[in-house]
């Protein structure tokens, strides 16, 4: 009898110690993340942070290497950080980049963004008609009210978010997205 006593009490602390050296972490020691993996878990968490919601884009019809259009909607930010937008491509044009409206010389003009667009930490960003947004050079395909529209934008630290919208009537915007005589985009 004393035996299986002596048998259960031994088992019975065997069993404590176990519990609370898992309670206290003094179980095997955990493996210290790579550099590299920890490099990248940010990264995936820094593009993860970026989002474009509400995104829609000027419907258009396909007529040539010049048609365009654009995205608009809000970029926003969920990191502590700023992320900053410099580059894209998208599934519906050739080209892609990042335009501001500025006056210049007593008009409007639509230019490339220096800098890409900067969405500030736990803020947002407005991408709209006769503002920021996202130009779509050299439709690849005529976008109609209701279609899918995807891009991919590129960041500053070189990862990628992609982000969607739907082509929408816009009825009351007066851009117009066609050459000017000097070949570049302009608003009309």
């Amino acid at each position: 009898m004393t035996c299986h006593r002596v048998s259960r009490a031994v088992t019975a602390l065997v069993g404590a110690a176990c519990l609370v050296a898992a309670a206290t972490g003094c179980a095997a020691p955990a493996t210290p993340a790579s550099p590299a993996a920890s490099s990248a878990s940010a990264a995936a968490s820094t593009a993860a942070a970026l989002t474009l919601t509400d995104g829609y884009v000027k419907a258009a019809g396909k007529s040539g290497d010049m048609a365009m259009s654009a995205i608009f909607g809000t970029l926003t930010n969920s990191s502590s950080s700023p992320i900053t937008v410099v580059s894209g491509t998208c599934d519906a044009a050739m080209t892609v980049e990042l335009h501001e409206v500025v006056m210049k010389d007593g008009s409007m003009k639509m230019q490339q963004r220096e800098g890409g667009f900067v969405v500030p930490a736990n803020g947002t960003l407005e991408l709209g008609p006769g503002g920021l947004h996202i130009m779509l050079i050299g439709l690849t395909r005529d976008i109609k009210a209701g279609d899918p529209v995807t891009a991919e934008l590129t960041l500053s630290d070189g990862q990628k978010v992609t982000v969607s919208a739907v082509g929408r009537d816009l009825p009351n915007a007066n851009e117009s997205y066609a050459p000017s005589p000097s070949g570049s985009p302009s608003h009309g």
